[in-house]
């Protein structure tokens, strides 16, 4: 069965986008914020990305 990709409510930061990528690859939270800064501040990623990925992805159930 695939996992689902959700929020995290646990590794958050601000909305928890960068903790739940994390948690969906199996890699170190940390790793997948700095390569989202580093997108942002290349040109290659929109600060309105993660605003709507706030919005549209669901946070994670409650266990």
């Amino acid at each position: 069965m695939a996992k689902k990709f959700y929020r995290s409510r646990t590794n958050r930061m601000i909305a928890g986008i960068c903790g739940g990528m994390a948690e969906h690859l199996d890699v170190d939270p940390s790793l997948v914020r700095l390569i989202a800064v580093a997108l942002v501040l290349a040109g290659g990623l929109s600060i309105w990305v993660y605003l709507i990925a706030w919005i549209i992805v669901p946070e994670q159930p409650a266990a």
